[in-house]
C-alpha cells in the first residue's frame, strides 16, 4: 500500500492568485506490478491543473511501477552537472510541512548524508514538480527536502556500491525516515526498486568545480566484505550520565539492543545513543513509531 504524504509548496504570492498552492506528492514504496506505460506515458489528453486538489489532480489513485521488461535502463543517460540558476519556484527557505520547518541549502557543494531511500512512479509521472518541471520517471531525477532546486547528486546504493547521478528538481520525500525519494530509472538503476526503499549516501555535486565532484563511496559494499547496518539513534549527549540514563530507560521498553557510542562533532565529543542493529527499514519504521507514541526524542535513522 502506498505510503506517501502529500507536499504543500506555497508558491509567491506575486506570481499566482491569492491562496493558490503547488501541490507534489512523493510515495515511499510503489507497489507492483501495475498498469503498463510505455516511455513516453499515456496518449490520452490531459493535463496537470496544479490548482486541483490532490484527490482530483491525479489520474490514479495510487502510485505504481509500471511493467518495465521493455525498458533498457542502461541506455538511459546520466544529467551532466552544470551551473543553472535557482528555479523560480521551490526554493522558499524555510518552509514548513505537517507542522515541520525545513531550510533549504544554499548549495548542494558539501552535502553528504546516509539515510533510507525511496522512489516514485506512475502516479506523478508527467506532473509538475515543486520547481514546475515535469518529473519523468525514466529520467535520472530526484526530490530532496533540503537540496537546492535544481542541483545535482551523487546517490549510492551502501548494499551493492552502485552509483548514479541525479538531477534533483522535486521537494520530499516527507515520510518518515526518508533522505531522497529517486525516479524509477534511477531507482533500477542503483538496485533499490525490487524492495522499494535502500540504504543509500547522497553526496551534493558542485559544477563549479568538477575536479571537487565526490568520489564514489566504497567504504560499505559487499567488496569490503562489511554490510551496512541500521541504526536508530535517539540522542547524542555531552554529558555521559545523561546518555546512560536515556539508555537505560531504552533498554527497559525492550526495542532492541542499545548502545551508548563516542562520536567527534566539531571538536566535541558526544555520547550517541542508539538502538540496533535492527534488521530492515521495516523495523527501523516501527521503532521510530513506538518511540514518538512513547513521548521520548524522535528517532533518527543513522547507517553504519
Amino acid at each position: 500500500m502506498m505510503r506517501g504524504r502529500w507536499l504543500r509548496v506555497l508558491l509567491p504570492l506575486a506570481l499566482l492568485a491569492p491562496a493558490a498552492l503547488t501541490l507534489t506528492a512523493c510515495s515511499s514504496n510503489p507497489k507492483r506490478p501495475a498498469t503498463r506505460e510505455s516511455a513516453g506515458g499515456s496518449s490520452a489528453p490531459w493535463r496537470d491543473d496544479t490548482g486541483l486538489s490532490q484527490s482530483e489532480r491525479y489520474r490514479h489513485r495510487q502510485d505504481s511501477t509500471p511493467d518495465i521488461a521493455g525498458v533498457d535502463f542502461s541506455k538511459i543517460p546520466e544529467p551532466v552537472p552544470e551551473v543553472l540558476p535557482l528555479s523560480r519556484y521551490g526554493n522558499k527557505s524555510p518552509y514548513n510541512v505537517d507542522g515541520q520547518s525545513y531550510r533549504v541549502l544554499p548549495r548542494a557543494a558539501g552535502y553528504d548524508e546516509r539515510g533510507i531511500a525511496s522512489y516514485y512512479g506512475t502516479k506523478f509521472n508527467g506532473y509538475k514538480t515543486s520547481n514546475f518541471e515535469t518529473y519523468d520517471m525514466y529520467k535520472f531525477s530526484a526530490a530532496s527536502k533540503v537540496l537546492p532546486l535544481p542541483s545535482f547528486a551523487r546517490v549510492t546504493n551502501l548494499e551493492n556500491g552502485k552509483s548514479v547521478i541525479v538531477r534533483v528538481n522535486d521537494r520530499g520525500p516527507f515520510v518518515p525516515n526518508r533522505i531522497i525519494d529517486l525516479s524509477l530509472a534511477a531507482a533500477v538503476r542503483i538496485g533499490i526498486w525490487p524492495r522499494g526503499t535502500g540504504l543509500v549516501e547522497v553526496q551534493g555535486i558542485d559544477p563549479a568545480h568538477p575536479s571537487a565532484e565526490p568520489a564514489p563511496v566504497t567504504a560499505v559494499t559487499p567488496r569490503t566484505g562489511k554490510q551496512p547496518q541500521l541504526y536508530v539513534q535517539v540522542g547524542a549527549f555531552a554529558d555521559a550520565g545523561n546518555a546512560e540514563r536515556l539508555a537505560s530507560r531504552l533498554r527497559g521498553l525492550n526495542l532492541g539492543a542499545v548502545r551508548v557510542i563516542s562520536a567527534s562533532v566539531s571538536g566535541r565529543t558526544l555520547q550517541r545513543v542508539q538502538i540496533g542493529p535492527l534488521p530492515d527499514v521495516d523495523t527501523v519504521d516501527r521503532t521510530t513509531a513506538r518511540l514518538d507514541s512513547l513521548g521520548l526524542p524522535h528517532g533518527s535513522v543513522a547507517i553504519q
